[in-house]
């Protein structure tokens, strides 16, 4: 497994490189003293750690920014970030860190998170892979995770996919974005797809969303019950 440091601050990482190497021996274990040596193996050298801890506030590019190109690129590498700031903690949830560790802090402690980061690595490789489509939009292709989808409706010509955070318009058919994003999604109606995790009511004619609406046919209506209930006792197991 590889492991990475960034620290400015050298007295700091060589006594975290020291506990690491001296309790994960089988393990590839590198430091950095700047963010932009992080980027730079990244970027130019295709370096990617499976866990890496950041320190937050380093002279140019923080470990924030790290961070955030990180994520951009994987979604599996953890993040755990080092610092003697607490008002950070919140800002982390932006990239989904792992762990948040305020200096100063012992080295069993360090060691027990980098225990937990590994136990998650290792249930993350047990569960199903995540599906990605390609969307053509504006002349920009577009790779969106599936399970960001919260809802698809037909406008006119176009595909207009709703997700968290996002619109996105592309010219195509409704029936082969049902075939792209698989399991989880269900057709209401001719002109809407929704992803069942994301359905918080329904009525006879109307299927509220955790965002927007999106309408049920009766033909389809007592299958889409069915496929909702078998849908949340399956993830309930």
């Amino acid at each position: 497994m590889k492991i990475a440091v960034c620290d400015d601050e050298e007295k700091i990482r060589n006594i975290i490189m020291s506990e690491l190497k001296s309790s994960f021996p089988d393990d590839e274990i590198i430091s950095f003293g700047i963010g932009e040596d992080v980027l730079r193996s990244v970027e130019q050298d295709g370096y990617m750690p499976n866990i890496i801890l950041l320190d937050i506030m380093m002279p140019g590019v923080s470990g924030m920014d790290v961070a955030r190109k990180l994520r951009d690129i994987s979604d599996d590498v953890v993040i755990i970030f080092i610092t003697g700031e607490k008002q950070y903690v919140f800002d982390a949830f932006d990239v989904r860190a792992f762990h948040f560790l305020v200096k100063p802090f012992s080295n069993e402690k360090l060691v027990s998170v980098i225990k937990a980061a590994k136990e998650e690595i290792a249930k993350a490789t047990l569960r199903p892979q995540k599906k990605y489509v390609m969307l053509n939009s504006r002349g920009s292709h577009i790779r969106l995770c599936a399970s960001d989808i919260i809802f698809a409706e037909v406008y006119g010509a176009r595909i207009i996919v709703h997700t968290r955070t996002d619109e996105i318009e592309y010219y195509g058919h409704l029936s082969e974005l049902e075939k792209l994003v698989g399991d989880g999604f269900f057709r209401t109606h001719r002109g809407y797809l929704v992803n069942l995790r994301f359905v918080k009511k329904y009525d006879a004619g109307k299927c509220y969303m955790s965002k927007g609406e999106a309408l049920i046919s009766k033909q389809n209506y007592k299958v889409f019950v069915k496929a909702l209930i078998d849908y949340n006792k399956k993830r309930a197991e």
